[in-house]
């Protein structure tokens, strides 16, 4: 389903009205109602089954009436030499719910169940340029790191210049 635009119901809700709740498999009937700028791209009912349905996806949702105004989205896993880790994903919260502190709570609800899990750490990437998520990040006790590098590798064999393309030749 597409995201809701224009008003809705308690977009003017005070602080504490706007549930945080992480969201579990059987929960997907929630994501029906997502307010724009929230997600990237529209809701595909099948990927959020399959997503709500892995216990090592978490997704944390600010509910404000009956819409989705914000989530955080997280996958925890283990490697053979190292503990559990909680890798977060993204962070998104609709224009009209913006610079009112979802994103910290929904962050904080991320990491609250990371610490359930046993995750020995959380990390996130984003760019510098991206301001308001490095304040959100350093609000809740992150320090900022020196310039990461990230490589990207594109997996689609419909990309022609990708390895994948370049091997089934």
């Amino acid at each position: 389903m597409a995201p809701l635009s224009g008003d809705h119901s308690g977009s003017g809700s005070d602080f504490n009205d706007v549930e945080i709740r992480i969201l579990r498999r059987g929960d997907h009937d929630i994501l029906n109602r997502v307010a724009e700028g929230v997600f990237d791209n529209s809701i595909d009912n099948r990927l959020s089954e399959e997503f709500l349905g892995d216990p090592r996806h978490h997704l944390a949702v600010a509910i404000d009436g009956r819409f989705v105004v914000g989530i955080a989205s997280a996958v925890h896993y283990v490697h053979p030499d190292k503990s559990p880790q909680l890798w977060i994903n993204e962070v998104g919260v609709a224009p009209s719910h913006r610079g009112r502190g979802f994103g910290k709570r929904l962050m904080t609800a991320l990491l609250e169940v990371g610490r359930h899990l046993g995750c020995s750490e959380a990390w996130v990437l984003t760019d510098r340029q991206n301001h308001s998520a490095c304040r959100l990040y350093e609000s809740i006790g992150c320090v900022k790191p020196p310039a990461p590098a990230m490589f990207t590798f594109q997996l689609s064999a419909n990309n022609a210049e990708s390895p994948i393309a370049q091997v089934r030749k």
